[in-house]
């Protein structure tokens, strides 16, 4: 991680303003992509997405990055008849989803950008220039339903065939399809295709109040709910200014990392289930539930629902409970160590993660992937220490990395991230402030953004006021990332891998059909 050098920016127009964490940098629209690939390229920090939002008759375009410290947010400004952006993938290739979005949503063309369209709003089912993220999309209008699924052929060798999985499969498998392309056992081309559940969260967002939004937030993914309900509040309580209670910022950070090390464990299940070790993944998932009802007694939901509100938590939670829980989550991981003893030591098991499905560092770094997914490849951009919020900078933990960056290496990120979780649960028990645990915020008008760590990477909400409702409402999901580089873990690898490299990318489908 990187500090931005503003010197390699010289030679372009641009106004520069410090607020907080931020550093924001306006430029001309034809400035943009060559000022991104110097941040990306130059100042090496990582990329964290695109928003789009209309303003004042304009639209305003923002790119995220990560600096040391420091949240890096570039924008520009277009007259809202304009439909045309330039691209910025050929510098910064994790950037070619997020135009694809926005293209589908939005009707925008980004010029230079090698294929739009056909991507979140399937051709087989909306019709051509819906748009629905644009203000005067009607939400209630009907739209043609499903009639044929055929996508685009990559391969054309002789002998060469396609192998469709999905979207539809039993238990409580995601909708999502997998079209793999190949000559023999050797997947040559894989394309995932997702969205099939597009349940347009940002646009019901709008011109509603904050407190209703935070309803829709937690719901965007149940296994990361209380980080992008954080996330949220995080947003708005940006834009008021306000300062959070120091008792409630430790016990988000206590939850969170609760949230973390149950999400963690539910990975390593499936990692278990999809290597055919039936008895470890019923073991580890015995240890998942487990971590469930210990969530239910500290906060009276398994899964951290109506916990976080704007300004803090809808409840305290008694130390003497915590450290009480503190024993048991170390009898939950004490067990789950020694189910990681016993799958170290089985050969069968490692030969099928050892190897394969592995990710280059070069390949995560220009696909703008997150989490322990990169951290597995050694790419470190962990928001929580490299932007610290809440309390972490007091917290005494370290960012794990692995190097070689296959399932093997993926799965002990897994593992070690749960300890390091432990551990910072750990300190803010023993350290717990006193005192409130919420401060009542006045809902003023602004844009603000809340930047979390969460389970499966890096967390981000865009939220503008207006009138005090939600004007403008934009989620970047972790596996949204993740899923753009899903491909390149799995291309060269036999079919029989597909399923054990997909689970130890521990990715959610969820997230991206918001």
């Amino acid at each position: 991680m990187e500090t931005i050098n503003m010197d390699l920016l010289s030679d372009f127009d641009i106004h520069v303003k410090e607020k907080d964490d931020k550093i924001l940098i306006n430029s001309r629209m034809q400035d943009v992509p060559e000022i991104c690939g110097r941040l990306f390229d130059e100042n090496k920090l990582p990329f964290l997405g695109i928003i789009v939002d209309s303003q004042d008759n304009n639209w305003v375009i923002y790119y995220i990055f990560l600096s040391l410290g420091r949240k890096i947010i570039t924008s520009s400004t277009i007259p809202s008849t304009h439909k045309t952006f330039k691209t910025i993938s050929q510098y910064i290739h994790g950037a070619d989803w997020f135009e694809r979005e926005i293209e589908d949503l939005f009707g925008f063309v980004f010029e230079g950008h090698p294929k739009l369209g056909d991507f979140i709003l399937h051709d087989d089912i909306w019709p051509e220039g819906a748009e629905p993220m644009r203000f005067d999309f009607d939400l209630n209008k009907m739209v043609p339903r499903y009639k044929d699924l055929r996508p685009k052929r990559i391969v054309q060798e002789k002998g060469s065939f396609i192998m469709p999985i999905g979207p539809i499969f039993s238990g409580v498998e995601e909708s999502v399809h997998f079209q793999i392309e190949t000559i023999g056992e050797e997947i040559i081309k894989c394309h995932p295709r997702l969205f099939y559940k597009y349940r347009a969260i940002e646009k019901k967002a709008e011109n509603h109040p904050p407190d209703m939004v935070l309803f829709l937030s937690e719901r965007i993914s149940g296994k990361s709910a209380f980080s992008h309900s954080l996330a949220f509040c995080m947003a708005i309580e940006d834009i008021s200014g306000a300062k959070i209670p120091m008792r409630a910022q430790y016990l988000r950070m206590y939850l969170a990392e609760l949230e973390r090390i149950r999400h963690h464990i539910g990975v390593i299940g499936g990692i278990c289930s999809s290597t055919g070790l039936v008895v470890a993944a019923n073991q580890v998932e015995i240890l998942e539930e487990r971590m469930l009802r210990t969530s239910q007694i500290l906060t009276g939901h398994r899964y951290l629902f109506g916990v976080n509100q704007i300004g803090g938590l809808t409840i305290d939670i008694k130390n003497e409970l915590l450290i009480e829980k503190n024993k048991e989550i170390e009898d939950i991981l004490h067990e789950l160590k020694d189910i990681k003893k016993m799958l170290i030591a089985t050969s069968s098991f490692l030969d099928r993660l050892e190897e394969v499905g592995v990710l280059d560092i070069d390949h995560v770094k220009d696909y703008a992937m997150v989490g322990p997914v990169a951290r597995g490849s050694g790419y470190l951009n962990d928001i929580r220490k490299y932007v610290p919020y809440l309390g972490y900078k007091d917290m005494n933990f370290k960012v794990v990395k692995e190097k070689e960056g296959d399932g093997y290496a993926r799965l002990r990120v897994f593992f070690s991230e749960i300890d390091e979780s432990y551990n910072i649960i750990k300190q803010l028990s023993e350290n717990l402030p006193k005192g409130e645990v919420k401060t009542d915020i006045k809902i003023i008008d602004g844009v603000g953004i809340g930047c979390v760590e969460g389970p499966n990477g890096a967390c981000i909400h865009y939220v503008r006021i207006n009138k005090g409702v939600v004007e403008r409402y934009r989620v970047i999901a972790p596996s949204f990332f993740n899923w753009h580089g899903f491909h390149l873990g799995v291309e060269g690898f036999a079919f029989q891998d597909f399923p054990i490299i997909l689970a130890t990318f521990g990715l959610s489908v969820a997230e991206n059909d918001r």
